[in-house]
């Protein structure tokens, strides 16, 4: 379970999250929603200890991420960034291998190995392993990324809008493998997502925020009404039910 506790981040007079108390439940698929500003990635930064507090608290099953070992929290939980600056002519196998520095500390053993094979198998990037991360399609490269977090097998896994730059069909494929992940490896998944029906059709838990705080939190059923869309987005809304998924359609 992530809690946080009274989580701020100020930029100069600027709030950017404000206050955040938040419990993640532990396992499935939570995705953090919200217009642009909102705090979103911010707060999942802060979760993982890539940005530091200006107030405020997170744990891990109980870890302060703060006084954590970075050792020990990386083999807790992962997180895969907006902005991943790695050398272009670097293969996908070196590139997914990264995932096992927190076990190997640069040195990989046979275990190492193996857990690189099987998150290749899983992304379905055999066929690419020797590839260099430049030859490949955005939708690839951005499987390879979530290959190396998969590889760092951590029980929890933070997603930082990980369907940036993909097209639809490789944005569908995106989340039905978050949801597979969650489902088949046992894996708590955090999503930050901008398109709420992606986030509705393939979350079980949603959390909107606005204005650097949580405006509203729940099932995708809680979220998809047209009085909390016009809350959070300010935008008028219908919802519609298809093949069992609550689908908002925007409009005005």
């Amino acid at each position: 379970m992530i809690e946080a506790i009274g989580v701020t981040r100020r930029y100069g007079d600027a709030v950017v999250v404000d206050g955040v108390t938040l419990t993640l439940p532990k396992g499935g698929v939570t995705a953090i929603i919200g217009p642009n500003g909102a705090g979103k990635s911010s707060l999942l930064s802060m979760i993982a200890r890539l940005l530091p507090m200006s107030e405020g608290r997170v744990t891990v099953d109980g870890l302060d991420v703060a006084r954590t070992p970075g050792a020990v929290l990386a083999r807790r939980l992962s997180i895969l960034r907006q902005d991943n600056h790695l050398p272009a002519r670097l293969t996908v196998r070196d590139l997914v291998a990264f995932g096992r520095y927190p076990h190997s500390g640069g040195r990989p053993t046979r275990d190492d190995a193996a857990h690189v094979d099987r998150a290749l198998r899983y992304l379905g990037l055999e066929d690419l392993a020797g590839r260099f991360l430049d030859e490949l399609s955005g939708g690839q490269r951005q499987r390879a990324f979530v290959a190396m977090v998969l590889c760092q097998d951590t029980d929890y896994v933070l997603l930082d809008e990980p369907l940036n730059s993909l097209d639809m069909k490789h944005a569908v494929a995106m989340m039905r493998l978050v949801r597979r992940a969650a489902e088949e490896l046992g894996k708590t998944i955090v999503v930050v997502l901008h398109d709420l029906n992606f986030a509705a059709s393939h979350a079980d838990h949603i959390v909107a925020m606005r204005d650097g705080r949580v405006l509203m939190q729940g099932s995708p059923a809680a979220i998809m009404r047209p009085d909390a869309i016009a809350a959070i987005y300010e935008v008028e809304a219908t919802i519609h039910e298809i093949g069992g998924k609550l689908i908002a359609a925007y409009f005005g």
